[in-house]
């Protein structure tokens, strides 16, 4: 099937067969952040997405064995998985997670859920989705509520730059991966937990000698916080949230799915709040509106004649 049949497909289906993976997924996706920023006073960031990554990976490969996915899987589709994994895991997570050293996740997950937009852009004339008007004001519309959480943030937390800078860095790996995914994934062939298992250990074995290069090892501390947070990481959202993603990625248009990501800044402002205790000044809320209704506008299916 070609990528313009799927993306009508997926168009014709809409997203709402999928809003119980949409609802579990969003909540799996966004709980990620305030963890690891506790996560962070006990470990360095790569060391601790490389001890994730090697734990997550047999998990879902050995779930794969269980469900009766092949596991032999060929070079290329082996090059296509470690090339995802590098970009929506290694990079993605690894300047994402470096930048919350010096930055609050809910500032980061506001950061990160600008991802729609340039997958919106992008998506056209890599991918040939169409952008229609409708879909194009629902995503500028969406971005403006994001804009004004960021506004509050920028202004009243005093995010540090160098921070903010990887974890934009960090948005533009996933950006990347999530079209690179559409374009490749199909031709690895390969089950979705079998695909998940290849991604994770790819970017932990990249990681890891990183971290033993670049990072102090011995300020890993294995304190009750740590071992709470990359334990929900692990089982949570690498093993939950991403198998969510990429199904949805697999169903839907990537503009489509990426739109979620609307939901992000109050999610990842709330488990801030709740978690890390991290303060959300009342300007924050009023991006939560426009927010909504740009998902609406981007993910309901066009009407046909």
């Amino acid at each position: 099937m070609t990528v313009a049949a799927d993306v009508n497909q997926a168009e014709r289906q809409g997203l709402g067969a999928d809003w119980a993976a949409i609802a579990l997924f969003c909540l799996l996706w966004s709980s990620a952040f305030a963890p690891a920023k506790i996560a962070l006073a006990d470990c360095p960031p790569l060391l601790m997405l490389a001890l994730r990554f090697l734990v997550a990976g047999p998990l879902c490969l050995a779930i794969a064995r269980v469900r009766g996915e092949s596991l032999r899987l060929g070079l290329p589709a082996l090059a296509v998985l470690t090339l995802l994994g590098l970009l929506n895991n290694a990079l993605y997570l690894g300047l994402s997670w470096s930048g919350m050293r010096s930055v609050s996740s809910g500032f980061a997950a506001v950061l990160i859920s600008a991802n729609p937009l340039l997958v919106a852009l992008a998506a056209g004339p890599l991918l040939g989705e169409r952008m229609t008007g409708r879909r194009l004001f629902g995503l500028l519309l969406g971005i403006g509520g994001v804009a004004l959480v960021l506004r509050s943030r920028i202004g009243g937390a005093g995010e540090d730059p160098a921070g903010t800078l990887l974890v934009l860095g960090g948005l533009v790996a996933l950006v990347a991966g999530t079209l690179a995914y559409k374009r490749l994934a199909p031709r690895a062939g390969a089950g979705p937990w079998a695909g998940n298992g290849v991604q994770l250990l790819a970017a932990g074995i990249a990681l890891l000698p990183l971290s033993l290069a670049v990072e102090d090892v011995g300020a890993l501390r294995p304190t009750a916080n740590f071992l709470l947070s990359i334990g929900w990481m692990i089982f949570g959202v690498s093993v939950g949230g991403y198998f969510l993603w990429f199904r949805l990625l697999a169903r839907h248009s990537a503009t489509a799915a990426s739109s979620l990501h609307f939901l992000m800044p109050p999610l990842g402002l709330g488990f801030g709040f709740l978690i890390a205790g991290e303060a959300v000044p009342l300007a924050d809320l009023a991006g939560v509106v426009p927010i909504a209704l740009g998902i609406a506008l981007v993910t309901l299916p066009a009407r046909r004649a």
